[in-house]
């Protein structure tokens, strides 16, 4: 699946979509930045609530290909998005919630 396929898949809008539309390769969900450092996987998402530019940055650390923003969460920064757009990363925003992003996300990609 790709971020474009999940995109459409999750009913998400694409808040940055200058990226590569890379193949996933799996997701994490934490808003606890250290632990995404720690335990999320190269070219898969980053399922958060945390809208911040720091959130790029830990993304940008691990290589993951796609942010996305739970529960129609707002950018807490509009520079977000520029360095979002600098790195490639995707920025996607969904209403539901992270249990429920988790289970569509997981389920799509261990059919």
């Amino acid at each position: 699946m790709t971020i474009r396929e999940a995109a459409a898949m999750l009913g998400a809008e694409i808040l940055q979509d200058d990226f590569e539309d890379a193949r996933l390769t799996g997701a994490y969900c934490s808003d606890l930045l250290s632990d995404v450092m720690a335990n999320a996987k190269e070219g898969g998402a980053l399922i958060t609530i945390q809208a911040h530019k720091n959130t790029v940055a830990v993304a940008t650390l691990v290589n993951i290909s796609v942010i996305v923003l739970c529960n129609n969460r707002p950018l807490q920064d509009e520079e977000m998005l520029g360095a979002a757009k600098d790195e490639g990363i995707a920025v996607l925003r969904t209403k539901e919630n992270q249990f429920t992003v988790s289970g569509k996300l997981y389920a799509a990609l261990h059919p």
